[in-house]
């Protein structure tokens, strides 16, 4: 059975979960990359402009390998964010998608990616994860005190809609704490500990999904789907883009269209974390093969940490064998709660996406931005999830 590590070595803390444990906009780049920075945050204004390919086209070709090797790792990962908006940007910023992105921004977004091993195109991590600071610094990572540091098109839906994954993420990190210490509880068996546990998972939970209930507050539906989701397509298992995109300049692909899955909540790593801890298990079929290649766009440290969870959990079988009907409800509760979480999504995907209409390129009602069959997908793990109550 493996034992967990520290959070840190994960890349987690109790503070901010998943988030990055960095304050990003503290970090500075360095002055070399000041064009690729500008025009990344110039994008709500050359979005606009119907001709976005050509302005990113004027950016300089920025060699990123010395970087790579160099720059801190909360360096690359803001580099990245700004690269990889602006390769959304290049393919989805006008009505017909591109065969192939230029060199200034395919090669500088390969190679950050493979510092980081993930994909070279916008993923969770760098839309939501890197992509946040604090207006007062002393202040909570809440609704009350967040922005969204790189737009698209900026404005209240979008940042909206990127800020209420981020107050999730950081209230889940109490969830995520508390995980090692119930691991632990099991396997001293202290139905005590394990109770404990259990509840302050119930808890964490309620305020995770008060927190998702918020989304259309701010975040309009038909803004969402026509303002929001066009630009964080993937380009596989998408019409538009038909085998992919050729990276240009990057010997590594060659021309050879590259086809990556498009940014999705399904690469937040929490509900894949509370499976493997509730030993929530998925049926093997074309679904189960969607979830299991999204587990490599999720950073390292976070694949790890889903990974020892699922391999140190013994969680289900502890509270089966306990005759304390009190445990089993706790952990029914838990169930629930995500079942809760994944019944609010998948409602969500109705209104925002489902039952709209649409015309453009890429952006299609019943295919997800990650490429997938997302209702069906949806549904289906959401009843799964279901499926493993307790008898108390």
């Amino acid at each position: 059975m493996t034992s967990l590590k520290s959070l840190d070595q994960y890349d987690i803390s109790r503070e901010r979960g998943f988030l990055c444990r960095h304050d990003a906009d503290q970090v500075v780049l360095p002055a070399y990359l000041k064009p690729a920075v500008d025009a990344a945050m110039e994008l709500p204004h050359t979005m606009i402009t119907g001709r976005v390919r050509e302005l990113l086209e004027r950016m300089p070709v920025i060699d990123l390998e010395a970087f790579c090797k160099d720059a801190s790792n909360e360096q690359i990962r803001k580099a990245f964010v700004h690269y990889t908006f602006m390769i959304q940007a290049y393919v989805w910023g006008e009505p017909e998608a591109p065969k192939s992105l230029p060199e200034c921004l395919a090669k500088p977004g390969w190679q950050l990616a493979a510092a980081l091993d993930q994909q070279p195109l916008l993923t969770y991590s760098s839309y939501v994860l890197d992509n946040w600071a604090k207006i007062d610094h002393d202040g909570p990572v809440d609704l009350s005190n967040i922005y969204m540091i790189q737009p698209f098109l900026s404005g209240a839906d979008e940042a909206w809609f990127v800020l209420v994954h981020v107050a999730i993420e950081a209230r889940a990190g109490d969830m995520l704490a508390t995980i090692p210490d119930l691991l632990e509880a099991c396997t001293n068996h202290d139905a005590v500990g394990v109770s404990a546990g259990l509840a302050r998972l119930v808890e964490g939970w309620e305020a995770v999904n008060a927190i998702f209930d918020r989304m259309p507050e701010r975040c309009d539906p038909y803004i969402y789907f026509n303002r929001v989701r066009p630009y964080i397509h993937g380009w596989k298992d998408n019409p538009a883009l038909g085998d992919g995109l050729i990276y240009e300049g990057v010997a590594e692909a060659g021309d050879t269209p590259q086809a990556f899955r498009g940014q999705t909540g399904s690469q937040s790593s929490i509900v894949p974390t509370m499976d493997a801890l509730l030993q929530v298990g998925h049926a093997a079929d074309p679904l189960r093969h969607f979830l299991d290649e999204l587990h490599a766009y999720r950073p390292v440290g976070h694949r790890r940490f889903i990974e020892d969870v699922r391999d140190a959990s013994q969680l289900r079988q502890w509270v089966e064998a306990s005759s304390d009907k009190s445990i089993r409800e706790l952990y029914n509760d838990n169930v629930r709660q995500l079942t809760r979480f994944r019944t609010r999504h998948l409602e969500y995907a109705a209104t925002y996406i489902n039952k709209q209409a649409s015309d453009a390129a890429g952006n299609d009602t019943e295919v997800g931005t990650g490429g997938t069959p997302f209702m069906k997908y949806l549904k289906k793990h959401r009843d799964e999830a279901e499926a493993h109550l307790l008898r108390v």
